[in-house]
């Protein structure tokens, strides 16, 4: 079969997915239909319905649209048996039942932001990061029961670079996510998929899961070795950034912290203690050292870098952050 004669229905909601919708489209695969999230509330009384990312792609290509509420709902079903898919491919959506994934009869494979097993769950990009790894990359699988457990494809890694931080990371396995998906694409078409079980790719040490991040997961613990910390920002910047809250006088003011870097010392200080470095610089106590802050956002004003932020900023020996 040829690929344009290859019918793909193609699931995904945020940029990251995309890249691999763009490159099907743009290398010719026949794409008959675009599964995605509903559009969701934005602003101040939530009256501005915002589409996703993948719908906004879909619409200026021209390219058939569902966005299900349910993905049991028997009117999906039947709209999305309609499209007569030999093949799926997801990339950021949300865990399909099998009654979706089961229904090409060339199976349905996902793209996942790290090699798997190590990081299976929504959010393998931050924990990556926020555990240190020197290393991640893309995978691509096909769907089964459980959630990220299917039969490998192909993996790609790259580096994770000492100053990389989750969004560096994002955008570099967005672009050689694409590039995966259409070779695996390829491989089914070709019939040469030899999925093969997770265990094989089991590494030696802990597996790492990668669960939804929330509010309180980002905030900083700074009684923590100053690389775990530095790990820990950058690993939740830019985006959903980690927090932490600024004690003076009695009051607490929540800042998020986006750029970092760790020093080892030596010093008998609290951990969070915060202190000026000379007239442009900020620091944190941590366990075996310091936090440098190199950029930071108070709660109602712009990210800046800290020589920005501290022009308006009144520092008092004794403010902590916590």
């Amino acid at each position: 079969m040829e690929k344009e004669n290859l019918r793909i229905v193609y699931m995904g909601t945020p940029d990251f997915a995309v890249e691999s919708l763009k490159c099907l489209v743009e290398g010719g695969y026949n794409v008959v239909g675009v599964v995605t999230v509903a559009d969701k509330p934005v602003g101040r009384h939530g009256s501005v319905l915002q589409p996703s990312p993948v719908k906004q792609y879909a619409l200026a290509h021209h390219l058939p649209l569902l966005q299900p509420e349910k993905l049991k709902d028997e009117a999906f079903l039947e709209a999305l048996r309609a499209w007569k898919a030999d093949l799926q491919v997801v990339v950021a959506f949300r865990m399909l039942p099998e009654v979706v994934w089961a229904m090409p009869r060339l199976g349905t494979f996902n793209l996942h932001a790290s090699l798997l097993p190590q990081y299976r769950g929504a959010a393998p990009i931050n924990w990556a990061v926020i555990y240190g790894e020197k290393e991640t990359g893309v995978t691509t699988f096909f769907l089964d029961r459980q959630i990220d457990t299917g039969k490998i494809i192909r993996q790609v890694s790259v580096p994770i670079g000492e100053d990389d931080d989750a969004g560096t990371v994002h955008d570099r396995l967005m672009l050689l996510g694409g590039k995966l998906v259409v070779e695996t694409v390829d491989l089914i078409l070709d019939g040469k998929a030899e999925a093969v079980p997770q265990d094989a790719f089991r590494v030696q040490g802990e597996l790492h899961a990668a669960p939804k991040i929330f509010k309180e997961t980002c905030r900083i613990d700074w009684s923590r070795p100053a690389k775990e910390v530095h790990d820990f920002i950058r690993g939740l910047s830019p985006y959903p950034a980690a927090w932490t809250e600024l004690l003076s006088e009695g009051t607490a003011t929540v800042v998020k912290i986006y750029e970092a870097r760790p020093r080892i010392a030596s010093h008998p200080l609290a951990a969070g203690t915060l202190l000026l470095q000379g007239k442009d610089g900020l620091c944190v106590a941590v366990k075996d050292g310091f936090i440098d802050i190199l950029s930071l956002q108070a709660a109602g004003k712009k990210r800046l870098p800290v020589k920005d932020f501290l022009h308006g900023f009144k520092y008092r020996e004794g403010m902590l952050l916590r």
